[in-house]
């Protein structure tokens, strides 16, 4: 019986490898030209490999989560319609037209010896999925980044196939009810896996390990891909951690309210309650749903990897006669509001005292500075040694606000955060502050 091997394309952006993260189809499957086999991951993007041939799946030649060079075999197919004494087994290519213009080999195309002599045709690819949704591969990509199902998403091209505005109306449609469920802290707090076998250039120093200890608190991501690319650019750029700073101005003034009422409540008496509690229950509950600004790029002997912490060793930022320390909360996700607030007293009161303990400032997650307490709006916070991001909460003071289209003064105030961009990109970031905005202009979205 005929079989043809395909074997990694070159697909035109100077890939030299790229990982293998997921198979579309298994052995015994039948496909047709231009089906979706697998999708890879470069160093520059996740693409989608379609299939050159019809016929059966013969062999998945490469495991999910392996890199492989290009030219690797991947597959092999047993051809449409193959019968016994059919030609010998031959490495997939295309279709060998010559194409005008340049380029390289693109998607889908064998990197054979013809490659560098003549161009291959671009398939025209299959946009139905095996549900049946309307889509082209880039929209299909689009919906997995935001998150959307495809199937439930309202189509408005041409033969009821689902454009990238479809997509993205959907996604900030769903955006809306984005703080109505809000995940469970796990019982396990770290995982550990394997790091790459290659070190990103110019590692920053000083960088802490993860704690030590039950080896089920960290949960690790190797470092590869898309992300070890962008994590070996941004360090040679910044000699260390490349922070970048987001920001947004708040309306909080229901969060003073509440800090009114809880001020004026028999069960704060002997509790000193402000907005700082809020802010910090805030991050505690955005960490939940962005993980990776608790997270910490940790250098190993085999290159580097992330550690996610699933709890959050809180860092304050305190000014104190000794100089700025950061005495972190141990476990404050398990906290009440009351509890934290003793807690934020307690260290808070401590620093000024110039009695923290060392201990007290090891093993943060995250940190808030309260900058706000000097008079300062807005800042760009370094990030403490050892974490992925820090946040800082600028002066609450009364301004013109628009609500409802009448301009209002309310109490406002600026959240703003730095982060590592080796570990968490720009959408992660943006999300993080405005979950911590979001609480401090509705504080009932911790009430779950």
């Amino acid at each position: 019986m005929s079989t043809q091997t395909f074997t990694l394309p070159d697909v035109g952006e100077g890939l030299t490898e790229a990982e293998v993260v997921s198979w579309r189809v298994a052995p015994g499957d039948v496909v047709a030209v231009n089906d979706v086999i697998c999708e890879i991951e470069t160093a520059k993007s996740l693409v989608e490999l379609p299939s050159p041939h019809a016929g059966t799946v013969g062999e998945l030649l490469v495991d999910e989560g392996r890199t492989v060079d290009v030219g690797t075999p991947l597959i092999t197919f047993v051809a449409e319609g193959a019968t016994e004494g059919s030609a010998p087994d031959a490495p997939a290519t295309a279709a060998e037209a010559p194409e005008e213009g340049s380029g390289s080999v693109l998607v889908g195309y064998g990197s054979g010896a013809g490659a560098t002599s003549r161009r291959r045709k671009k398939p025209t690819r299959d946009v139905r999925s095996s549900v049946g949704v309307i889509a082209k591969p880039p929209i299909r990509k689009l919906a997995r980044d935001l998150g959307v199902d495809l199937a439930a998403v309202t189509a408005t091209g041409a033969d009821g196939e689902v454009t990238r505005d479809d997509v993205v109306t959907h996604a900030e449609q769903a955006s809306v009810f984005r703080n109505i469920e809000t995940p469970e802290w796990g019982a396990v707090r770290e995982e550990k896996m394997p790091a790459p076998a290659t070190a990103p250039v110019g590692l920053a120093r000083g960088i802490a390990p993860a704690p030590a200890g039950d080896p089920e608190r960290t949960e690790s991501i190797p470092v590869k891909g898309v992300r070890k690319a962008s994590a070996s650019a941004m360090v040679q750029s910044a000699y260390t951690a490349p922070h970048v700073t987001v920001w947004k101005e708040v309306d909080a003034t229901r969060t003073m309210e509440l800090v009114k009422r809880l001020k004026a409540s028999p069960d704060f008496a002997d509790i000193k309650v402000s907005p700082l509690l809020i802010m910090a229950r805030a991050v505690i509950w955005a960490v939940r749903r962005t993980p990776m600004v608790n997270a910490a790029w940790i250098e190993t002997d085999d290159g580097a990897e992330i550690a996610v912490r699933h709890y959050v060793n809180l860092g304050i930022a305190a000014a104190t006669p000794r100089g700025l320390l950061v005495p972190n909360i141990k476990d404050a996700q398990n906290l009440g509001m009351k509890d934290l607030a003793r807690a934020l007293n307690r260290l808070t009161l401590t620093a000024r005292e110039g009695k923290t303990a060392p201990a007290d400032q090891q093993g943060g997650t995250i940190t808030i500075t309260n900058i706000g307490v000097f008079g300062m709006d807005a800042g760009t916070p370094i990030i403490n040694p050892g974490e992925a991001g820090i946040v800082a909460m600028g002066t609450i003071a009364q301004k013109p606000w628009v609500v409802d289209g009448e301009v209002r003064p309310r109490w406002v105030t600026t959240v703003a955060g730095s982060f590592d961009h080796r570990i968490i990109d720009g959408d992660g970031m943006s999300r993080f502050v405005a979950d911590v905005a979001a609480v401090l202009e509705e504080p009932a979205l911790l009430v779950d």
